[in-house]
Protein backbone atom coordinates (compact mmCIF):
# COMPACT_ATOMS: atom_id res chain seq x y z
CA UNK A 1 0.00 0.00 0.00
CA UNK A 2 0.95 3.21 -0.59
CA UNK A 3 2.47 5.42 2.31
CA UNK A 4 0.27 8.80 2.99
CA UNK A 5 2.18 11.95 1.38
CA UNK A 6 4.88 9.85 -0.33
CA UNK A 7 5.01 9.17 -4.01
CA UNK A 8 4.18 5.94 -5.70
CA UNK A 9 8.12 6.17 -7.02
CA UNK A 10 9.30 6.08 -4.06
CA UNK A 11 8.33 4.35 -1.26
CA UNK A 12 9.98 3.67 2.36
CA UNK A 13 8.94 -0.50 2.79
CA UNK A 14 9.23 -2.87 5.53
CA UNK A 15 12.93 -3.83 7.07
CA UNK A 16 15.01 -0.24 5.97
CA UNK A 17 14.20 -1.37 2.05
CA UNK A 18 13.93 1.70 -0.48
CA UNK A 19 12.15 1.82 -3.87
CA UNK A 20 13.10 4.71 -5.42
CA UNK A 21 11.77 4.32 -9.49
CA UNK A 22 12.04 0.55 -10.53
CA UNK A 23 15.16 -0.01 -7.85
CA UNK A 24 14.76 -1.33 -4.56
CA UNK A 25 18.02 -1.14 -1.83
CA UNK A 26 18.52 -1.41 1.74
CA UNK A 27 18.32 2.26 3.03
CA UNK A 28 16.24 5.29 4.04
CA UNK A 29 13.82 7.26 2.21
CA UNK A 30 14.68 11.42 2.98
CA UNK A 31 11.38 13.84 3.07
CA UNK A 32 13.22 16.86 5.25
CA UNK A 33 16.67 17.93 4.42
CA UNK A 34 17.37 18.86 7.85
CA UNK A 35 16.30 15.79 9.29
CA UNK A 36 18.73 14.07 6.65
CA UNK A 37 21.29 16.43 8.24
CA UNK A 38 20.90 15.23 11.92
CA UNK A 39 20.71 12.01 11.31
CA UNK A 40 24.17 12.07 8.97
CA UNK A 41 26.18 14.00 11.37
CA UNK A 42 24.94 13.55 14.86
CA UNK A 43 24.94 9.89 14.71
CA UNK A 44 27.32 9.18 11.67
CA UNK A 45 29.79 11.76 12.96
CA UNK A 46 31.73 12.44 10.28
CA UNK A 47 34.14 14.41 11.61
CA UNK A 48 35.66 11.85 13.91
CA UNK A 49 36.41 9.01 10.91
CA UNK A 50 39.58 9.54 8.56
CA UNK A 51 40.01 11.91 5.71
CA UNK A 52 41.19 10.49 2.36
CA UNK A 53 41.23 7.44 3.49
CA UNK A 54 41.25 5.56 0.14
CA UNK A 55 43.45 8.40 -1.68
CA UNK A 56 46.96 10.06 -1.97
CA UNK A 57 46.44 13.28 -3.45
CA UNK A 58 50.01 14.09 -3.94
CA UNK A 59 50.42 11.47 -5.94
CA UNK A 60 50.51 11.70 -9.83
CA UNK A 61 48.95 8.35 -9.67
CA UNK A 62 45.57 6.35 -8.10
CA UNK A 63 45.94 2.51 -8.45
CA UNK A 64 42.68 0.35 -7.50
CA UNK A 65 42.06 -2.96 -7.97
CA UNK A 66 38.44 -3.32 -9.60
CA UNK A 67 36.57 -5.14 -12.26
CA UNK A 68 39.46 -7.61 -12.20
CA UNK A 69 41.41 -4.86 -13.41
CA UNK A 70 44.69 -2.83 -12.36
CA UNK A 71 43.52 0.53 -12.57
CA UNK A 72 45.98 3.44 -12.78
CA UNK A 73 43.95 6.53 -12.88
CA UNK A 74 46.37 9.47 -13.38
CA UNK A 75 45.97 12.36 -10.85
CA UNK A 76 47.27 16.40 -11.36
CA UNK A 77 48.23 17.27 -7.77
CA UNK A 78 49.71 20.74 -8.76
CA UNK A 79 45.97 21.83 -10.11
CA UNK A 80 45.19 21.98 -6.27
CA UNK A 81 46.58 25.19 -6.01
CA UNK A 82 44.05 26.51 -8.28
CA UNK A 83 41.03 27.89 -6.58
CA UNK A 84 37.78 25.58 -7.43
CA UNK A 85 39.49 22.92 -9.46
CA UNK A 86 39.52 19.84 -7.09
CA UNK A 87 38.80 17.58 -10.27
CA UNK A 88 42.67 17.06 -10.99
CA UNK A 89 42.58 14.05 -7.88
CA UNK A 90 40.60 11.94 -6.60
CA UNK A 91 38.60 11.70 -3.65
CA UNK A 92 37.10 9.36 -1.55
CA UNK A 93 33.50 9.78 -2.68
CA UNK A 94 34.45 8.75 -5.76
CA UNK A 95 36.09 5.44 -4.47
CA UNK A 96 33.16 4.61 -2.56
CA UNK A 97 30.94 5.02 -5.39
CA UNK A 98 32.88 3.10 -7.97
CA UNK A 99 33.66 0.38 -5.57
CA UNK A 100 29.76 -0.08 -4.87
CA UNK A 101 28.54 0.00 -8.51
CA UNK A 102 31.10 -3.05 -8.72
CA UNK A 103 29.85 -5.19 -5.78
CA UNK A 104 26.00 -4.17 -6.29
CA UNK A 105 26.49 -6.03 -9.85
CA UNK A 106 28.61 -8.72 -8.28
CA UNK A 107 25.55 -8.91 -6.10
CA UNK A 108 22.89 -8.84 -8.91
CA UNK A 109 21.55 -5.63 -6.55
CA UNK A 110 22.30 -3.62 -10.04
CA UNK A 111 22.92 -4.67 -13.91
CA UNK A 112 24.62 -1.66 -16.08
CA UNK A 113 25.72 -4.15 -18.93
CA UNK A 114 24.16 -2.41 -22.35
CA UNK A 115 22.79 0.71 -19.97
CA UNK A 116 23.73 4.19 -20.70
CA UNK A 117 25.61 5.70 -17.45
CA UNK A 118 26.21 9.21 -17.82
CA UNK A 119 28.39 10.67 -15.27
CA UNK A 120 28.84 14.11 -14.11
CA UNK A 121 31.99 15.97 -12.67
CA UNK A 122 34.11 12.91 -13.77
CA UNK A 123 37.05 14.80 -12.53
CA UNK A 124 39.86 11.72 -13.44
CA UNK A 125 36.68 9.48 -14.22
CA UNK A 126 37.38 6.66 -11.93
CA UNK A 127 33.98 6.10 -11.99
CA UNK A 128 32.39 6.51 -15.34
CA UNK A 129 35.50 3.56 -16.02
CA UNK A 130 34.39 1.01 -13.55
CA UNK A 131 30.78 1.42 -15.24
CA UNK A 132 32.05 1.18 -18.64
CA UNK A 133 34.31 -2.09 -17.33
CA UNK A 134 30.75 -3.12 -15.85
CA UNK A 135 29.19 -2.87 -19.25
CA UNK A 136 28.18 0.18 -19.23
CA UNK A 137 27.91 2.54 -21.56
CA UNK A 138 29.50 5.37 -20.45
CA UNK A 139 29.49 9.09 -21.09
CA UNK A 140 31.96 10.62 -19.40
CA UNK A 141 31.19 14.62 -18.57
CA UNK A 142 33.37 17.66 -17.04
CA UNK A 143 34.11 21.27 -17.85
CA UNK A 144 36.52 21.81 -20.70
CA UNK A 145 39.77 22.66 -19.22
CA UNK A 146 39.43 18.88 -17.45
CA UNK A 147 38.98 16.86 -20.28
CA UNK A 148 42.72 16.11 -21.47
CA UNK A 149 43.12 14.75 -18.10
CA UNK A 150 39.58 12.40 -18.49
CA UNK A 151 40.30 11.67 -22.05
CA UNK A 152 43.71 10.19 -20.94
CA UNK A 153 42.61 7.52 -18.34
CA UNK A 154 39.51 6.66 -20.18
CA UNK A 155 41.99 5.46 -23.00
CA UNK A 156 44.68 3.80 -19.93
CA UNK A 157 42.01 2.11 -18.15
CA UNK A 158 38.81 1.59 -20.85
CA UNK A 159 40.23 -0.57 -23.61
CA UNK A 160 38.03 -2.09 -26.32
CA UNK A 161 38.96 -5.18 -25.60
CA UNK A 162 39.27 -5.87 -21.73
CA UNK A 163 35.59 -3.81 -21.18
CA UNK A 164 32.35 -4.93 -21.14
CA UNK A 165 30.84 -1.61 -22.23
CA UNK A 166 32.25 1.84 -24.09
CA UNK A 167 33.35 5.02 -22.59
CA UNK A 168 33.72 8.29 -24.32
CA UNK A 169 34.56 11.68 -22.88
CA UNK A 170 31.54 15.15 -23.54
CA UNK A 171 32.04 18.59 -22.74
CA UNK A 172 30.02 19.38 -20.39
CA UNK A 173 28.96 22.87 -17.84
CA UNK A 174 26.22 22.19 -15.98
CA UNK A 175 23.06 24.59 -16.65
CA UNK A 176 23.60 25.01 -19.93
CA UNK A 177 21.65 23.23 -22.74
CA UNK A 178 22.74 19.50 -23.41
CA UNK A 179 23.54 17.84 -26.64
CA UNK A 180 21.90 15.44 -28.16
CA UNK A 181 24.16 12.70 -27.54
CA UNK A 182 23.03 12.83 -24.10
CA UNK A 183 19.65 13.14 -24.23
CA UNK A 184 18.87 10.97 -27.33
CA UNK A 185 18.17 8.18 -25.48
CA UNK A 186 17.74 9.34 -21.94
CA UNK A 187 20.33 7.88 -19.49
CA UNK A 188 19.49 4.47 -17.24
CA UNK A 189 21.80 5.81 -14.50
CA UNK A 190 23.44 9.37 -14.13
CA UNK A 191 26.43 9.17 -11.71
CA UNK A 192 28.43 11.47 -9.87
CA UNK A 193 30.85 11.97 -7.16
CA UNK A 194 31.71 14.99 -5.06
CA UNK A 195 29.50 16.87 -7.10
CA UNK A 196 27.60 18.86 -4.20
CA UNK A 197 30.60 21.25 -3.22
CA UNK A 198 28.87 24.21 -3.02
CA UNK A 199 25.37 26.40 -2.91
CA UNK A 200 26.74 27.95 -6.24
CA UNK A 201 26.53 25.16 -8.37
CA UNK A 202 23.02 23.21 -6.99
CA UNK A 203 20.98 25.29 -9.11
CA UNK A 204 23.00 24.44 -12.16
CA UNK A 205 23.32 20.50 -11.14
CA UNK A 206 20.00 20.32 -10.59
CA UNK A 207 19.18 21.79 -14.06
CA UNK A 208 21.27 19.06 -15.30
CA UNK A 209 20.12 16.35 -13.73
CA UNK A 210 16.27 17.35 -14.32
CA UNK A 211 17.57 17.02 -18.11
CA UNK A 212 18.88 14.05 -18.47
CA UNK A 213 16.05 11.98 -16.16
CA UNK A 214 13.63 10.51 -17.80
CA UNK A 215 10.92 8.54 -16.00
CA UNK A 216 13.49 5.06 -16.13
CA UNK A 217 16.27 7.04 -14.78
CA UNK A 218 17.80 6.43 -11.82
CA UNK A 219 20.75 8.42 -10.28
CA UNK A 220 23.92 7.98 -7.86
CA UNK A 221 25.00 10.54 -6.10
CA UNK A 222 28.40 9.89 -3.16
CA UNK A 223 28.99 13.00 -1.07
CA UNK A 224 31.53 13.98 0.82
CA UNK A 225 30.19 15.25 4.43
CA UNK A 226 32.60 18.31 4.71
CA UNK A 227 29.60 20.75 5.03
CA UNK A 228 26.47 20.18 6.46
CA UNK A 229 24.61 24.01 5.24
CA UNK A 230 25.69 22.96 1.57
CA UNK A 231 24.82 19.51 1.34
CA UNK A 232 21.19 20.67 3.23
CA UNK A 233 20.75 23.59 0.50
CA UNK A 234 21.12 20.62 -2.16
CA UNK A 235 18.74 17.85 -0.03
CA UNK A 236 16.19 20.79 0.04
CA UNK A 237 16.08 22.04 -3.69
CA UNK A 238 16.71 18.26 -5.04
CA UNK A 239 13.47 17.33 -2.98
CA UNK A 240 11.26 19.43 -5.25
CA UNK A 241 11.73 17.26 -7.84
CA UNK A 242 12.95 14.23 -6.74
CA UNK A 243 12.33 11.21 -4.83
CA UNK A 244 15.55 10.97 -2.74
CA UNK A 245 17.00 8.27 -0.32
CA UNK A 246 20.22 7.53 1.22
CA UNK A 247 21.52 3.82 0.17
CA UNK A 248 22.91 1.59 3.81
CA UNK A 249 26.07 1.34 3.59
CA UNK A 250 25.36 -2.49 4.42
CA UNK A 251 25.38 -2.70 0.67
CA UNK A 252 28.17 -1.25 0.05
CA UNK A 253 32.05 -2.64 -1.28
CA UNK A 254 32.99 -4.08 2.67
CA UNK A 255 36.25 -2.71 1.96
CA UNK A 256 35.59 0.52 0.76
CA UNK A 257 33.29 2.52 3.18
CA UNK A 258 33.60 5.83 5.31
CA UNK A 259 31.38 7.39 7.71
CA UNK A 260 32.95 10.77 5.98
CA UNK A 261 30.75 9.62 2.65
CA UNK A 262 26.91 9.19 1.57
CA UNK A 263 25.37 7.94 -1.16
CA UNK A 264 22.07 9.18 -2.56
CA UNK A 265 19.48 7.38 -4.60
CA UNK A 266 17.37 9.75 -6.49
CA UNK A 267 14.62 9.56 -9.10
CA UNK A 268 12.78 12.39 -10.92
CA UNK A 269 8.60 12.95 -9.05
Amino acid sequence: MESQGVPKEAEAEGDGILKIGDMQLPGRLISDASEEIMLLWAIGQPCTARQNNFVKQTSNHLKLDACGHNLSIQQSPSSMNTSGVTGGVMWDSGIVLGKFLEHAVDCDLLNLRGKKCVELGSGCGLVGCIAALLGGNAILTDMPDRLRLLAKNVEENVRELDARGSASVRELTWGEDLDSDLLNPLPDYVLGSDVVYSEAIVHDLLTTLQGLCGNHTIIFISAELRNDAVLEYFLEFALKNFSVGCVDQGIWHPHYKSRRVVIFIMAKL
